[in-house]
């Protein structure tokens, strides 16, 4: 059992929960995440580890509630107890030792990018994160990321920030040049406008395709994807790749596989109702 140590609203539907796994925290690396199984029958739910203190044994767990699993999740308190925690799983970020990074988050995704900001400031890489939400309470991990390098926050109303989308952001950072490298993680929509405006500078762009991962081992096969004309899964050969070889297209139809039975398993929170795969 991994006890619950603290539970912070980041957003209006995002919760951070720091959760006892001190085994996990002492090893895990950038971009890496767990599968966390609340109780008995519950679903397997991937989550990447946002951020970890080794010296407490506490894990950071960033979570929207958009599905009965992670609303259970995002209900805990302090002192209650998730069942089971496995990881660390996938493949560490690819980091550059040197130079110039941007950092793109949208939504949620910004916490996946602050374990990279981490470990690209401790590299000494000038880090440039680029955040975004629909409004100021939808911004997260502002101020963890000002920590590590400089940051631009974006809103799509103007509430706060600069008013706009990230990747406006980001195109003036590209144009102004010295790029070396960009990480962007969040809606797939962002990661495809993220490495389409990329491709013409020519810098190497590395996206996280976490939001199609399923059981997180690689054997339901929900995650496959394309890169570079080749069939890859994003739990084990991932979850990050080049973003100028991923097919979005493919990517983008995965991700509405299980619509139809996520709706069922909120309209019925008992169980009652059963849909065929």
């Amino acid at each position: 059992m991994h006890r619950i140590v603290a539970n912070r609203r980041l957003s209006p539907n995002v919760i951070r929960l720091d959760v006892e796994a001190p085994r996990i925290a002492e090893i895990r690396q950038a971009g890496q995440f767990v599968i966390v199984r609340r109780g008995p029958k519950a679903e397997r739910i991937p989550l990447t580890i946002a951020d970890a203190d080794a010296a407490a044994g506490t894990i950071a767990l960033v979570i929207q509630a958009v599905g009965k699993s992670t609303r259970e999740l995002t209900a805990l308190q302090p002192g209650e107890s998730i069942q089971d925690i496995s990881g660390p799983l996938g493949m560490p970020t690819e980091l550059i030792e040197k130079g110039r990074a941007v950092c793109v988050g949208g939504g949620v995704g910004t916490a996946v990018v602050h374990p990279i900001a981490q470990s690209l400031h401790k590299r000494g890489v000038h880090v440039t994160s680029v955040i975004g939400g629909r409004a100021k309470e939808w911004v997260i991990f502002e101020q963890e990321l000002r920590q590590l390098g400089d940051v631009v926050v974006c809103t799509d109303d103007g509430s706060y920030g600069r008013k706009g989308f990230v990747t406006d952001a980001t195109k003036d950072l590209l144009t102004a040049g010295g790029i070396d490298i960009v990480y962007a993680v969040g809606p797939v929509p962002m990661m495809r406008a993220v490495s389409n405006l990329t491709r013409p500078f020519g810098v190497h762009t590395i996206v996280s395709l976490n939001p199609v991962m399923v059981d997180g081992t690689g054997m339901c096969g929900g995650c496959r994807v394309e890169v570079g004309g080749k069939t890859k899964f994003a739990c084990v050969d991932g979850p990050e790749f080049d973003g100028h070889l991923v097919d979005f297209d493919l990517l983008a139809d995965r991700l509405s596989t299980y619509r139809i039975q996520e709706k069922a398993a909120l309209d019925h929170p008992d169980g009652t109702c059963r849909v065929g795969l």
